[in-house]
This record gives C-alpha cells, sequence and structure tokens, in this order.
C-alpha cells in the first residue's frame, strides 16, 4: 500500500533550505518513491492554513519510506531542514 511523506512548513532560512535541498538530493536517487507535490503558492480553501510550502512524497510502502528517512544520507541533511524552517510532517497510508 502506497503512503505519503506530507510536509507542511514556513521557511524561516531560505540560504538554509537551499542548502536542505543540496544534502537530500543525494538521498533520493535510488528510493521507492517520487515527490508527487512541492508548492510555494498554496491556495487555502479551509480554515488557517500552517506555512507557505508543501511537500509531498509518495512510496510504494512504508518499507520503501523508512529506507529512505532513515538512510544516513537523509539523516545527514535533515537537522538543515529542520533548522531552516517551521515545519509539521505526517506519513498518511494511500487507500
Amino acid at each position: 500500500m502506497a503512503v505519503y511523506f506530507v510536509v507542511q512548513e514556513e521557511v524561516t532560512d531560505p540560504d538554509g533550505m537551499k542548502a536542505y535541498g543540496k544534502a537530500a538530493r543525494p538521498s533520493m536517487a535510488n528510493i521507492r518513491g517520487r515527490a508527487i507535490v512541492a508548492d510555494d503558492a498554496l491556495v487555502p480553501v479551509e480554515g488557517e492554513w500552517h506555512g507557505g510550502r508543501l511537500v509531498i512524497l509518495e512510496f510504494e510502502d512504508e518499507a520503501a519510506f523508512r529506507e529512505w528517512y532513515d538512510s544516513a544520507e537523509y539523516q545527514a541533511a535533515l537537522p538543515l531542514r529542520l533548522a531552516a524552517s517551521d515545519s509539521r510532517a505526517v506519513l498518511a497510508k494511500g487507500l
């Protein structure tokens, strides 16, 4: 069953986020998944929206997500994203 890594974030340090992108890119090379949303121009439809950016990555299953998220490459990059943004992230199961 597909799973989705959903990140809602407000970038507080654009240069830091660029450094995160550069550091995280190698971790994406061999993932069993794909980026399906990376949007800075969100249009709120209901309620208050936190953050100005939404990112959704799709993985074939939770094992594939964990393989990527827990990898040494991504774990090395993750602190850069956390320092450069106010973010929330969830893992959601597909239908």
